[in-house]
């Protein structure tokens, strides 16, 4: 009985010698033998800035947005973010392939030159050429030449947040 109370002292007492070292000296235990420190020239630290800037380095520099001539005017929104568009009564605002526009001010109503119509991604529903927009619902456009327009009567202008390419044209 006493060489097994022994075995199992010793045995113990191995055990906190060997964790003893491993929390006093911690590179004794390190897989790879190296040590680095957060924010070291081992393990930098990467900012949000820092990635906004290269990724902007990538895209090549940023948005931009032009203004054509006649009865219709183009933008553009190649970033990331919302840009605001007031879009005049009488016009309707085209969005191309995957632009998308959230209506903030004003009443206005889907817009398309065929059938088809727009997808309300917050609604959850397809909005055909005439049905109402409702206000802070991020609507997609699946293809060329969908948009939005003031509804009927009204005769402010509309206010949208559009990310994406566009085009501003008269109402046929």
């Amino acid at each position: 009985m006493k060489k097994t109370t022994i075995r199992v002292v010793i045995g113990a007492a191995l055990l906190l010698v060997g964790f003893g070292i491993g929390f006093l000296n911690p590179k004794a235990i390190e897989a790879d033998g190296v040590s680095t420190t957060p924010g070291s020239i081992d393990d930098p630290v990467v900012t949000k800035s820092y990635i906004d800037e290269q990724l902007a380095k990538l895209s090549g520099g940023g948005s931009g947005a032009g203004n054509g001539s006649g009865s219709s005017s183009s933008g553009s929104n190649t970033d990331s973010s919302l840009k605001v568009v007031s879009v005049p009564s009488g016009k309707v605002l085209l969005g191309d392939e995957g632009t998308e526009i959230i209506l903030r001010v004003g009443k206005a109503v889907a817009y398309s030159s065929d059938s088809s119509g727009i997808v309300d991604l917050t609604g959850g529903k397809d909005l055909v050429k005439g049905n109402t927009i409702a206000s802070n619902h991020l609507l997609l456009m699946p293809r060329s030449g969908r948009g939005v327009t003031a509804a009927a009567g009204y005769t402010k202008s509309l206010t949208v947040l559009v990310r994406g390419e566009y085009k501003l044209q008269s109402v046929n």
